[in-house]
């Protein structure tokens, strides 16, 4: 059986894995991975608007990996939609690049529900084999966070150099284009930021309940037998 100090590491690692879980599953589920001001170009130009008249021509947009909305603002007030990219927009996009986000975070789920699994067998018992110990759970939890570092690296490729906000912005729209003032990052791409993180987290948690710590010996006091001691 592990020692106290071994179990509440391995219960607080399972706990951490847990969590992982939840953020993931959260931030794919969440059409808020992006957010940006948007300008109908063709619709400024006709009336030539100056930076006053700008305002009636920048809108919003925001998106995630399934689904998102914008508000056009093109002269005539806000007109607001939603969108899925599946199965449509995704063929407007970097289908490759975006599948693999996806298919990033999906394998990283698994990962960290197997890490989970592993810490708590190593929170109730010694395992007799190496990759079901504390090998294993930083194996899996590395894998895990591994997967969850190129998924956020590949939507940040997708939103820098393949331009995603500008491309998602302007389908379907024959008449106006958009360009985009400005984008940034939300709260679902920092939760798989935050994921990875826990991993990290618990490789090093998995690094300490290895450490073998000195044990506090206390000297007991020799005992002064007499003769008089082993008559009694």
């Amino acid at each position: 059986m592990p020692g106290c100090f071994k179990k509440t590491l391995f219960a607080l690692a399972s706990l951490i894995s847990f969590v992982s879980f939840v953020l993931i599953v959260a931030a794919m589920g969440t059409p808020k991975w992006m957010t940006g001001t948007i300008l109908c170009k063709t619709g400024a130009d006709l009336v030539n608007a100056t930076d006053p008249e700008l305002v009636k021509f920048i809108g919003e947009i925001y998106y995630g990996l399934f689904r998102g909305g914008k508000i056009r603002q093109c002269g005539l007030g806000g007109r607001r939609s939603k969108f899925t990219i599946f199965p449509h927009m995704v063929k407007k996009l970097n289908t490759g690049l975006h599948v693999m986000i996806i298919m990033f975070l999906c394998v990283a789920i698994l990962f960290s529900l197997v890490s989970f699994g592993f810490c708590i067998l190593n929170a109730i018992k010694v395992p007799y084999r190496a990759i079901k110990g504390p090998a294993g759970v930083c194996l899996w939890n590395f894998l895990a966070g591994g997967f969850i570092v190129l998924a956020v690296t590949s939507f940040m490729a997708a939103v820098k150099l393949h331009h995603l906000t500008e491309r998602i912005a302007n389908f379907r729209e024959n008449v106006f284009q958009f360009v985009i003032l400005e984008e940034q990052f939300e709260y679902c791409f920092w939760l798989c930021v935050a994921s990875a993180t826990a991993h990290a987290v618990n490789l090093l948690l998995i690094a300490i309940s290895e450490i073998n710590f000195p044990k506090i010996k206390t000297k007991t006091e020799e005992a002064n037998v007499t003769a008089e001691d082993i008559m009694y």
